[in-house]
């Protein structure tokens, strides 16, 4: 026979017993109202001491719907906190300056007292006891005190501890120190200079930045100038750019690997000859290109960049002529605004000497001589040029012959001064050649006449320029119309120059 008994107990456990409803007249009873606040007392010191709803002994009382109220409310609490931790860190990430989600917290710092490895994250910097308090200063009064013991506004000591917290509003590239935990006292005078001196070196600093974004610097470009050269890397003309070759008065030159453009065969080492967009160098020098008629109408002081790509378009056109005459010169690639590609003179990255520093022997230096006498005779003759600024410094060395660079300055004979470029440029070369201990070497008046063509006798340096002059002042005349012959049958061709919009 089956148990009674059996179906009489509850498989699931023990039954609990639903507690019968009180009625009003317990809920007021002092009785209920004592037993409520003993509860209530013992929750908050389980709060007090850091406890949660699973340190709760689990033999205590947790009939009373308050208490559970309560505890469930301190856990949602934290939970909450929690989340606004991780919400902070997402928040600020690596940034130096961080937003506090202090304000919004549900417990205070000092009520939640489990260790958390956040715990120096949110600190309460507000009152920071390790932060130096600032000088204490006189109130709106302007003294404290009383008789013998009164301090004004005007003190030694307050006015020094006052300048000495005024300097944390100094910029931030000026070092002040911690002043303030050494006690430091800076009288008005120091102060005073003190803050000029920063707001001096501000405003320098600021027109440096303006004249290095806006102009070339020995050995760096503008940011102008530096987006011309990328785009030449980008668009394939050149590989690489390697590094300053060398620099001078008007440009910095750079050495390069060349690449492909179109058609055009780019040699493998280029140099990209940058023009200066500072005019410091040619406030004197514009008489080279304002009476040259090639550039005349458009030549303009009023824009100074216009002048500085007249500049490299000139130098392009001269040498052009000169390749074509057969001159030993730069073979130009492709002209961008101020920037000239160029074939590089030298090899492996190591530019050829200039005659100034090659170490040649006696027949090399005379063989160089007689290089330069013939270049100088094509150049006038058959170029139509005056290099104007020929010298020992402006040949190359290289391959057992001359090389003429840097004819960006030259000038057509009929330019208003053109002879008396051409004689400068005979007394360079004669006095080069003859401290050199050339002794085929002529005198400037003899190389001037060899080179021109002319048949000026005079051994006296003024008389000779004189007839010089007279000469220019005869040819005025003629000036223009053979100029522009000249420019029409010698400069209709020539490399290519790249537009603003092309890449």
């Amino acid at each position: 026979m089956l148990d009674v008994n059996i179906f009489a107990k509850n498989p699931w456990g023990t039954q609990n017993v639903t507690a019968p409803p009180c009625s009003l007249a317990d809920v007021m009873s002092e009785q209920l109202a004592k037993q409520l606040h003993e509860e209530l007392t013992s929750f908050s010191s389980c709060s007090d001491m850091g406890l949660d709803l699973a340190d709760v002994p689990q033999d205590s009382d947790t009939s009373s719907d308050l208490m559970l109220a309560q505890m469930l409310q301190m856990e949602f609490d934290r939970e909450f906190d929690t989340q606004l931790r991780r919400e902070e860190k997402r928040f600020n990430g690596q940034s130096k300056v961080s937003i506090s989600f202090e304000n919004y917290r549900m417990v205070h710092p000092f009520e939640d007292s489990d260790s958390s490895e956040d715990e120096v994250d949110w600190q309460d910097t507000r009152r920071d006891p390790y932060r130096l308090a600032k000088p204490t200063i006189t109130p709106k009064k302007g003294f404290t005190g009383k008789g013998k013991n009164i301090t004004t506004k005007h003190d030694e000591d307050i006015c020094g501890r006052k300048n000495t917290a005024r300097m944390d509003n100094f910029a931030p590239e000026v070092h002040v120190g911690d002043g303030i935990s050494m006690d430091l006292k800076l009288s008005n005078h120091v102060y005073n200079a003190l803050k000029r001196h920063c707001q001096t070196e501000q405003r320098r600093g600021a027109r440096l930045h303006e004249k290095k974004e806006h102009s070339t610097a020995e050995q760096a470009v503008d940011s102008k100038t530096r987006l011309l050269m990328y785009k030449m890397v980008n668009a394939g003309i050149l590989e690489n750019i390697n590094g300053c070759v060398s620099t001078g008065k008007e440009s910095v030159v750079f050495h390069a690997d060349g690449g492909s453009f179109e058609e055009i065969i780019v040699p493998k080492e280029c140099v990209l000859k940058v023009f200066k967009t500072t005019l410091n160098e040619f406030k004197n020098r514009d008489k080279y290109i304002k009476d040259d008629y090639r550039f005349k109408d458009r030549f303009s002081k009023l824009n100074p960049r216009k002048i500085i790509r007249l500049w490299a378009e000139k130098e392009m056109h001269n040498l052009a002529r000169m390749k074509k005459a057969g001159i030993p010169c730069p073979e130009v690639v492709v002209l961008k605004k101020h920037i000239l590609v160029m074939s590089f003179i030298g090899q492996d990255q190591v530019p050829a000497p200039k005659l100034k520093e090659a170490m040649l022997s006696c027949e090399d230096m005379k063989k160089a001589y007689y290089q330069v006498v013939q270049m100088m005779q094509l150049m006038y003759k058959e170029c139509n040029l005056v290099h104007a600024d020929l010298s020992e410094y402006n040949m190359l060395w290289h391959d057992g012959q001359v090389w003429l660079i840097d004819v960006s300055q030259s000038v057509e004979p009929t330019h208003p001064h053109g002879l008396e470029f051409l004689f400068r440029d005979c007394r360079n070369v004669a006095t080069f050649f003859q401290k050199a201990g050339v002794a085929e070497a002529l005198n400037v008046y003899e190389l001037f006449n060899t080179v021109s063509g002319l048949q000026i006798s005079c051994d006296n340096e003024a008389d000779f320029l004189a007839q010089i002059e007279a000469l220019e002042k005869m040819n005025e005349d003629h000036v223009q119309k053979r100029s522009k012959k000249a420019f029409t049958n010698t400069c209709d061709d020539g490399p290519p120059l790249l537009n603003d919009d092309d890449d």
